[in-house]
C-alpha cells in the first residue's frame, strides 16, 4: 500500500505555522512568553536594508505595565548553529526601522532540546535572544484551547509520560469539537498529518483515524458505509418479517409499508449500534461524547455498554 505521507520540506512546516499563527499568537504570547499586551499592532514583515528578511511574526506591543516594544517571533525546525547571526541581523534592522526596544524569541519545534547558541559575545558588545522549546511545556496547555490552530501545537509539546496514541486521539477529538463543518476539520487533519512527521508518529495517527471513523464523511468512510449497509440489511429483514405479520392483520399492502418503515428505522439503529460498540472498545470517549457524536441518547449508549460488560 502506498503511503499517503511524503517527506515535507521546511517550507511546508513554515506554511502551516503561518496559516495558523494569527489565530494562535495571542495565546502563545501570554502562555509561553508571559507577555500580556493591552495593544498589539502587526508590523510589516519585509525588512529591506542591505538584505531582505521576512520574520515569522512581528508586532508592536504595549503591555499592561506600559512598556512599548517590538516583538519578533521565529519558529524553527532545525537546530541551526547560525541562528544567532540571523537573529542578530534581524535585531539591527528592526532597531534601525522602529527605534524601539526589541524582544526576540525563537520557538523551537524539534523533538529534542536545542543546542544552538542564544548569546553572542563579540568582545565589545553582547547580543542575546530568548530560545524556547515547545518541549518545555505540557501538551495540555494547547489541548485545552478552543481554537484548533492552538490545539495543533500540542503535538510539539511534552506528552507528560502519556502515550502518543492517547495524545493524538485527544487532539483529533478536540479538533473535531472546535471546528464547524467537514472541510475545516479535514484542513486541520491534513496539517496534523504533516506535523506528526516532526515526531515520527505517522503510524499512530493512522491508527487513530481508523478508530475514529465517525469523523469521516459517510461517502468517504468505508467503515461507516459497512456499518450502514449492515444496519440497512438487518433492518430490511426485520421489516420484511414485521411487514408480513402486520399484513396478516391489516392487509398485505399496509403490512409491506409498515414493515419497510420499521425496517429502515431498525437499520439505522443497528448501524449506530455497530459504531457505538467500536467507539466503546477502541477509544476513550465518554458515554456523553459518544452519544453526541452518534446523535443518540446517553441511556442508549449506556445500555449497549452494560450489555457488552464494558
Amino acid at each position: 500500500m502506498k503511503s499517503r505521507y511524503k517527506s515535507p520540506s521546511i517550507s511546508q512546516y513554515d506554511k502551516i505555522v503561518k496559516e495558523n499563527l494569527e489565530a494562535a499568537i495571542p495565546a502563545l504570547i501570554e502562555r509561553l512568553l508571559d507577555i500580556h499586551p493591552i495593544e498589539s499592532v502587526e508590523l510589516p514583515d519585509d525588512l529591506q536594508h542591505t538584505k531582505e528578511r521576512k520574520p515569522d511574526a512581528l508586532k508592536r506591543i504595549r503591555d499592561r505595565n506600559g512598556n512599548i516594544f517590538v516583538l519578533h517571533l521565529e519558529f524553527q525546525v532545525a537546530d541551526d548553529p547560525d541562528m544567532i547571526y540571523r537573529m542578530g541581523d534581524y535585531c539591527v534592522m528592526l532597531a534601525r526601522a522602529y527605534r524601539l526596544p526589541i524582544r526576540q524569541y525563537v520557538l523551537y519545534m524539534g523533538s529534542k532540546l536545542p543546542k544552538m547558541a542564544s548569546e553572542l559575545n563579540t568582545g565589545d558588545s553582547v547580543f542575546r535572544y530568548h530560545l524556547l522549546s515547545f518541549q518545555q511545556y505540557s501538551y495540555k496547555l494547547f489541548l485545552n484551547s478552543d481554537k484548533p490552530e492552538e490545539i495543533l501545537f500540542a503535538l510539539l509539546a511534552d506528552f507528560d509520560a502519556q502515550s502518543p496514541q492517547v495524545i493524538l486521539e485527544q487532539m483529533v477529538n478536540r479538533i473535531y469539537e472546535t471546528t464547524t463543518g467537514s472541510l475545516a476539520f479535514e484542513r486541520y487533519i491534513s496539517q496534523l498529518r504533516v506535523l506528526v512527521q516532526l515526531r515520527k508518529l505517522q503510524p499512530n495517527l493512522e491508527l487513530v483515524m481508523e478508530k475514529l471513523t465517525q469523523y469521516f464523511k459517510e461517502q468517504e468512510d468505508p467503515f461507516f458505509q459497512k456499518g450502514q449497509r449492515l444496519g440497512f440489511t438487518l433492518g430490511l429483514e426485520s421489516g420484511k418479517k414485521a411487514g408480513l405479520e402486520q399484513g396478516k392483520k391489516e392487509g398485505l399492502e399496509q403490512g409491506k409499508k409498515a414493515g419497510l418503515e420499521q425496517g429502515l428505522e431498525e437499520g439505522k439503529k443497528q448501524g449506530k449500534r455497530l459504531i457505538i460498540l467500536n467507539l466503546l472498545t477502541q477509544t476513550q470517549f465518554s458515554v456523553a461524547e459518544i452519544a453526541q457524536l452518534t446523535d443518540t441518547s446517553n441511556s442508549f449508549v449506556q445500555k449497549i455498554k452494560k450489555e457488552m460488560g464494558a
